[in-house]
């Protein structure tokens, strides 16, 4: 993957706002509407150009397709691998769960994304690789057009896949671990076959503490998370490291997050990955201060680190100044050449749902991009 020995390059978490036409299209598929297929694969080849094109425009160096054509970013395996049906119940985080009053009015106010989430009942096994040869082919003729200096592509981890979709199949959590990272590892070997960079989503390792996890004590938590990493990096085998990466969060939601394990507690597991860089929160009010676990950290020499060096919840356009702060702390423990700025998540984790504006996360972004360029500056002492 791209590093810089001359400048601080930027990226963000993977999925961008979705356009009307295309929410609407992801789910009339979902729910077995009738719809115009061949104008809807137009649709979503038409989206992905433009949120590239706006990518690069607002100063994005590695870009990603936006997720245009996802319902979410776990869910949307059902159509790629065998073994997914019906529905699952709602298990929401703890932290919302001791302010049912919020939680509520998160779900009345459409605050919740609403859409199936299957159960795994039956074999999994590679069922169609026609969506990803479709994702494949648009990101690539719009990487064509554009010209960023990379493209990246998101997959959902085998621990995010289990966190979401309950088994009702192979009934102990290893087996049904091991079975998503074998039929998952077609998608993440075609994806860095097709020249772009794998991004694998893993909120498990953060969110899935204060859920799955819950109730449990951290030996619990540390011996389940070693596990999702271990499966992963097996699902890896035939992939080299520095062309993967992966993001690590909490929850992209705007809550009290007071249960969110401590980055101290997560960052020994995630930095046993694989992937070379690690992208995390470190923007938002819960997680801003935990620079200074990296700091106290021995960070591998061959990581690179992404930091969230803009919210993803918040409608607040962060300074540049602010962003350089943020970049130039990371820069100061790990080296200049071995960060590249960040989101804290994405901006639109399921189709039609998003807290920020449209044209705010490109002013976000554009802001992320000035801010880097003065972080440029002042570590490298002379202009991006």
């Amino acid at each position: 993957m791209h590093s810089s020995s001359d400048r601080i390059l930027t990226t963000h978490v993977g999925s961008l706002p979705r356009s009307k036409a295309v929410t609407d299209g992801v789910f009339a598929r979902e729910n077995e509407q009738a719809y115009d297929e061949q104008a809807f694969t137009q649709t979503i080849a038409n989206a992905v150009d433009e949120v590239v094109r706006r990518q690069v425009e607002a100063g994005v160096d590695i870009v990603s397709d936006g997720e245009m054509s996802k319902i979410s970013y776990a869910t949307y395996i059902k159509d790629r691998i065998t073994g997914f049906e019906g529905d699952s119940e709602r298990n929401p985080p703890s932290d919302l769960e001791e302010f049912p009053g919020f939680l509520q009015r998160q779900a009345s106010s459409g605050g919740t994304p609403s859409y199936r989430r299957p159960c795994c009942v039956g074999e999994i096994a590679l069922k169609s690789t026609a969506p990803l040869e479709e994702d494949l082919v648009n990101f690539q003729n719009a990487v064509t057009a554009h010209k960023p200096v990379e493209g990246f592509m998101n997959a959902a981890s085998p621990g995010v896949i289990a966190l979401f979709q309950p088994d009702h199949h192979y009934g102990d959590h290893e087996s049904y671990l091991k079975a998503l990272g074998e039929a998952m590892r077609h998608e993440y070997e075609a994806i860095i076959e097709a020249g772009f960079i794998l991004q694998l989503d893993s909120p498990d390792l953060g969110l899935g503490r204060h859920m799955m996890f819950k109730g449990q004590p951290d030996e619990a938590y540390q011996a389940l998370a070693n596990l999702h990493v271990e499966v992963l990096n097996d699902a890896l085998r035939n992939v080299p490291a520095d062309r993967v990466r992966l993001h690590v969060c909490w929850g992209n939601y705007e809550g009290p997050h007071h249960h969110d394990a401590p980055m101290d507690l997560v960052l020994p597991i995630a930095l046993r990955a694989k992937p070379q860089a690690l992208l995390f929160e470190s923007s938002n009010p819960r997680h801003a201060h935990e620079w200074e676990v990296f700091a106290s950290t021995d960070i591998p020499e061959d990581k690179i680190l992404v930091p969230g060096v803009i919210d993803s919840t918040t409608n607040f356009v962060e300074h540049p100044r602010l962003v350089a702060q943020r970049i130039s702390r990371f820069a100061d423990i790990v080296g200049r050449e071995r960060v590249i700025a960040g989101t804290d998540c994405g901006f639109s984790t399921f189709a039609g749902f998003g807290a920020v504006d449209e044209d705010i996360v490109y002013a976000k972004l554009a802001a992320m991009a000035e801010g880097a360029a003065l972080a440029t500056e002042i570590l490298w002492g002379k202009a991006a």
